[in-house]
């Protein structure tokens, strides 16, 4: 289940994704309505996501890792088992592609509404960082004088 939670976790940090249940039992993450990857809430929990031509040919040469049902020629693949595979990094790396893949194809309105979730997700992240900084240099200049 870790690695279903860690696939959820990564997916709705990415600017503008959304998650629901569709078909029952499938967890479908999206971007502008458009689908970037599924994970079947049944274990063994496989996944599937888009990819580039590139990766797809590459992906399916490994065990585990097949042409997606219904979804193989327009580059999904899918793998059997979550985490049999794939490890981490290399997961949120082609889950990133996927949501790039598919952001990239939306029409300028919903992908507009996108880039303003990044940039308003970068800002966030951007004051936290700089309200770190400046505690830590409070901190400093406190131990220099005390």
């Amino acid at each position: 289940m870790m690695r279903l939670d860690a696939v959820r976790e990564f997916c709705r940090a990415l600017p503008g994704a959304t998650e629901d249940v569709k078909w029952g039992n499938d967890l479908v993450f999206s971007i502008g309505g458009k689908m970037f990857a599924v994970v079947c809430l049944e274990p063994p929990h496989q996944m599937s996501f888009k990819c580039t031509p590139e990766a797809f040919a590459e992906l399916i040469e490994r065990e585990g890792i097949i042409p997606a049902p219904y979804l193989a020629r327009a580059m999904w693949v899918q793998e059997r088992e979550l985490g049999e595979v794939l490890e981490r990094r290399a997961r949120e790396d082609l889950l990133a592609t996927a949501y790039e893949l598919v952001r990239a194809k939306l029409p300028r309105r919903r992908n507009a509404a996108a880039k303003q979730a990044k940039k308003l997700r970068m800002r966030v992240e951007a004051s936290r960082r700089g309200a770190r900084s400046s505690l830590r240099g409070r901190a400093a200049s406190r131990r220099r004088r005390g």
